[in-house]
């Protein structure tokens, strides 16, 4: 029941938002009483955590997946800039609520959900960081050119259409080819 709860909470924050959707909606679109729901989450915001939770540390693991299944520094990051990609058009619902609604979130649950922000850019700071010493990118500002990729990469599912006539991977070539090109040394 806690995961009809959290799937339909994802579906209607991302319809509607998250301050415009109230427990007594979600309960009627999980077919339970206001009250069952507490029994699952304390609050609103609990679901919203859990949303925000659960979306960060899927994708540190789909990172950590990319990062594993590659050897050089080159294909890590395009492995990572992929994954990265086809992750936000996958869980397109769960990405754009954890991109809009972080004011819903009381500070100490904020800073939470900053930290593991943080620590996946560092990982995307960190091949750039490789790249530079290796001598594959020119010397470069790494913490705005990191910031670029991944707030690039992350809209693409605003208007990623999944009957286009690209396919999820087909575009995260492109992005990547994109991004290499824009980072190859002259």
């Amino acid at each position: 029941m806690k995961e009809k709860i959290k799937q339909s909470a994802i579906k209607l924050f991302y319809k509607k938002g998250y301050f415009a959707t109230g427990m007594r909606t979600l309960a009627n679109a999980v077919g339970i009483q206001k009250a069952s729901i507490y029994h699952h989450y304390p609050s609103k915001e609990d679901i919203l955590m859990d949303i925000f939770r659960t979306t960060m540390i899927d994708l540190q693991d789909m990172l950590r997946t990319c990062l594993d299944e590659a050897s050089s520094t080159m294909e890590k990051f395009q492995a990572a800039i992929k994954g990265h990609i086809i992750f936000h058009i996958e869980r397109k619902e769960e990405v754009i609520i954890a991109d809009s609604e972080l004011r819903g979130l009381t500070a100490d649950n904020y800073k939470e959900i900053i930290q593991m922000r943080d620590d996946y850019e560092k990982e995307i700071q960190r091949l750039l960081k490789e790249g530079v010493v290796e001598g594959i990118f020119p010397e470069m500002d790494i913490n705005v050119i990191s910031y670029a990729i991944l707030t690039m990469c992350s809209a693409v599912p605003l208007w990623f259409k999944k009957s286009g006539r690209l396919s999820k991977e087909e575009v995260a070539d492109i992005y990547t080819a994109m991004i290499l090109k824009g980072l190859a040394r002259s």
